[in-house]
């Protein structure tokens, strides 16, 4: 039997592409997407042409854009999906992100005025309270994920990685998501996932029956949702072929090296199969290291909404002074930096925090001293440093939820958020296209392919591994 022909296309050979847009030039290119400056021949329009070469990855982003309606997140304007050739996104075109102002007040020697900062914030929170409302965790939130257009009005992007917790009627958790012809996002024609699994009928019934039950306290949902999501998993162990996409998993060692790898039976590799799954599961391989919460450097697959928020506070706290909160160069490191912060992960800090399927593995020297948020936010008023306390903190439980902290008190002090129209914009961006998926130079959070080099010792246990850092 002869092999299969490898597949050969161009955005530019595309005739229902071309047909309604001229295609300017590509601005940005990744490993798992490419994406044009173009001009949509209709009404002169400038859009963006999101080419996505990651199948589950272009499903994601549609399905995430789709539901989602808010000011703060990037307008999908419609999409092409034919069997075998790559999905390509219509997606409004933005020209600068977060990124561009931090890198251009930093190099102009300057920061970034209060109330200009409260205006940037609050786009943030608006755009993250309209994701989680939907149970939707964005999971690479970054400041090049963030993307500004000419009059200061920020955006939500790259939901490559996205994932929906919990929808009425479905969990987002299928096998064999279709491409489709051309779409217009409307809701006449909106993307439809196929139809769920027979075997997540019970998951799917108890998740709409949850929703249906009005306004319940955060903590009783959570309870609720751990409980079912629980009683599913002890009802089936079928393991599933979904990859998660565009995720960067943990910098141990490189996928080549997984025979040889201690963590190997602790660590999700999206190589070897592992990904979601198709019973609602997570990987602990997705986002970007400098913005990635303790839970998933512990390789935690049971997370939810909480792992934004903590990447929120790293974000913030690069507003405020311009510089990474953790710049770990791999992940031991990144955890690393945020024990010398924080001080050791415990259960007096956060109770059941010993249950991350990799806490026992990994284990540092104790942090006497921590030097705390306070000596990493120099300058920064005490109410600055409680914001970001209240996001970058062990406990998920304990994080502040994007709406709570958009009626906190620091927005409606002294000096109010100034006008979108005030913000000041930069005229380029810094460095990569906003899909990249390692970031851009520079700001990447991604380092070395390998943590082996610093190793102190480790030894043989009964379940694999022990690992000790200095």
């Amino acid at each position: 039997m002869e092999p299969e022909a490898a597949k050969s296309w161009s955005i530019h050979s595309r005739g229902e592409i071309i047909a309604k847009y001229e295609i300017q030039e590509r601005v940005g290119s990744g490993a798992y997407s490419d994406v044009y400056k173009a001009r949509r021949l209709s009404d002169n329009a400038v859009v963006a042409l999101k080419e996505v070469h990651d199948y589950q990855s272009a499903f994601r982003e549609i399905e995430a854009l789709q539901i989602l309606n808010s000011p703060n997140v990037v307008v999908l304007h419609e999409f092409f999906w034919r069997e075998d050739e790559d999905a390509v996104l219509v997606l409004e075109y933005l020209r600068t992100d977060l990124a561009s102002v931090i890198n251009e007040a930093k190099k102009e020697g300057r920061s970034i005025g209060v109330a200009q900062l409260k205006r940037w914030m609050l786009q943030i929170l608006s755009g993250l309270d309209a994701c989680h409302r939907n149970m939707i965790v964005h999971r690479d939130l970054k400041p090049t994920n963030l993307l500004v257009s000419d009059d200061g009005l920020l955006k939500l992007a790259d939901f490559g990685q996205a994932r929906i917790l919990l929808e009425p009627g479905y969990v987002a958790a299928y096998n064999n998501p279709q491409p489709y012809e051309q779409n217009t996002v409307n809701q006449e024609n909106a993307f439809q996932p196929p139809e769920v699994l027979p075997e997540t009928d019970n998951l799917c019934q108890e998740a709409y029956e949850i929703q249906e039950q009005g306004t319940i306290s955060k903590e009783e949902y959570f309870r609720q949702l751990d409980e079912f999501k629980s009683k599913n998993v002890d009802e089936t162990d079928e393991e599933t072929n979904v990859h998660d996409g565009d995720a960067s998993c943990l910098a141990t060692c490189t996928t080549s090296d997984i025979e040889d790898d201690p963590f190997k039976n602790s660590y999700s590799y999206e190589a070897e199969g592992g990904g979601d799954d198709g019973q609602g599961c997570l990987t602990s391989c997705v986002g970007t290291r400098w913005f990635r919460a303790p839970e998933l450097l512990f390789g935690s697959t049971d997370y939810g909404l909480e792992i934004d928020l903590w990447s929120l506070g790293c974000i913030f706290a690069e507003l405020f002074t311009l510089e990474p909160i953790f710049p770990g160069t791999a992940d031991i490191d990144q955890l690393s930096r945020i024990f010398s912060v924080l001080g050791n992960l415990t259960e007096e800090v956060w109770p059941g925090c010993s249950k991350l399927p990799d806490y026992r593995t990994i284990s540092f020297n104790k942090v006497e001293n921590p030097i705390g948020l306070e000596a990493c936010l120099p300058n920064c008023s005490p109410d600055e440093i409680s914001l970001v306390k209240k996001l970058v903190c062990y406990d998920p439980a304990s994080r502040a939820t994007a709406m709570e902290l958009l009626h906190d008190k620091y927005f409606s002090e002294e000096p109010p958020p100034v006008p979108m129209s005030e913000l000041r914009v930069p005229l380029t961006r810094s460095g990569q296209d906003e899909n990249s998926p390692r970031g851009w130079s520079g700001h990447d959070g991604m380092g070395s392919d390998s943590d082996f080099e610093d190793f102190v010792n480790y030894t043989r246990t009964d379940t694999g591994f022990s690992i000790r850092f200095p």
